[in-house]
């Protein structure tokens, strides 16, 4: 049975996971929180990954009740992604593999995701919306790789949504959109389609400007 552990640290969260096999042994992430209202910088960022990362790391293995020489292979987010969050979980991961003599394999962050759904779900063959901070697309698996049938033009769903939490002054702890969630839970707000679609992909600039606007009249 094949052990292997993940480190991701693309943007604001850092995780470290161990599964085996087909199972989880551990998940343990640490969010980077600002203040509400300001976004997250690569910089700071960067700071808060190294200043976490080797307690995170002692934690997932804690959790899966193993030591870095049971593990058969280690992989790390390559991106898309923040520059310099990535370098550091990069490293330590490179680090890692040359000290015990692993192999290792650099990971799409996007099909991370995929790859990650489909075990949890135990789906075959899915066509998946993938929703992020940065991408929102229609992805399916063809011709022996993942292709992209459809695309937002504009602005993924993600990062309207950060903005729009930004503009409120909320929290991105534990993220915007549940924050976004819980204060519209509380609002008597009829529902509104602000997003057009042209040969399969989506535009959500009007959503955010229509939020921006409505914000200031408010």
């Amino acid at each position: 049975m094949t052990i292997a552990i993940g480190f991701e640290g693309s943007a604001n969260k850092l995780g470290i996971g161990i599964i085996q096999d087909q199972n989880i042994l551990s998940n343990i992430r640490h969010t980077y929180i600002t203040p509400p209202g300001e976004g997250f910088l690569p910089r700071e960022t960067a700071q808060h990954h190294r200043e976490y990362i080797l307690n995170i790391l002692q934690k997932a293995l804690d959790e899966a009740k193993i030591i870095l020489k049971d593990v058969d292979i280690i992989c790390y987010t390559k991106g898309p992604g923040m520059g310099a969050p990535l370098t550091v979980t990069a490293l330590v991961a490179r680090t890692i593999a040359q000290i015990y003599n692993k192999p290792i394999i650099a990971v799409n962050h996007c099909i991370g995701h995929i790859e990650m759904g489909r075990l949890i779900t135990g789906s075959i063959n899915p066509t998946v919306l993938y929703v992020s901070g940065g991408n929102t697309q229609i992805i399916a698996y063809s011709r022996q790789k993942y292709c992209i049938f459809g695309e937002t033009i504009d602005i993924a769903v993600g990062n309207c949504l950060d903005r729009f939490a930004r503009l409120l002054k909320l929290s991105n702890d534990p993220s915007p959109g549940y924050n976004i969630e819980q204060l519209a839970k509380k609002e008597k707000i009829s529902s509104v389609t602000l997003c057009s679609k042209r040969n399969g992909c989506i535009f959500f600039w009007n959503f955010k400007l229509y939020r921006r606007t409505y914000f200031f009249l408010a």
